[in-house]
């Protein structure tokens, strides 16, 4: 089972974003830049072109509006995304509110951010959908 399971099934606490029948989206919490969100389909598939067709279509549907909102949310050219799929072995996209490609870069440090903002960028986030 993988962490990512464990959130979806509310074993671990996440900074949600939304969820529908086949995906729920959140705030990473270990992010390259404020407002950096997990799309996550709900079954366990560990490469993202292994899903089924009906989830690797609906996915960037269900993503969308939560790139739209991030782009709204935060001072950036763009809403980035990022398939890297290496540290959780469970199908999943980054939304990274970006200005360069730099910020796509998953080799540099990850940033800490405290709870208390962590649930500010959730609600601006959700307030924007």
């Amino acid at each position: 089972m993988s962490v990512f399971t464990k959130i979806i099934s509310g074993e671990i606490p996440s900074y949600k974003i939304t969820e529908n029948e086949n995906f729920i989206a959140f705030l990473d919490v270990f992010p390259l830049v404020k407002g950096h969100v997990l799309v996550v389909p709900k079954i366990e598939v560990d490469k993202l072109f292994d899903l089924p067709e009906k989830y690797l279509s609906e996915m960037l549907l269900f993503a969308q509006p939560i790139a739209k909102s991030i782009e709204k949310s935060f001072d950036c050219k763009r809403c980035g995304i990022s398939v890297v799929g290496i540290e959780v072995p469970h199908a999943h996209m980054h939304l990274v509110p970006i200005n360069s490609a730099n910020d796509l870069n998953f080799t540099q440090p990850k940033i800490k951010v405290e709870n208390e903002e962590m649930k500010s960028i959730q609600e601006l986030i959700i307030g924007n959908l």
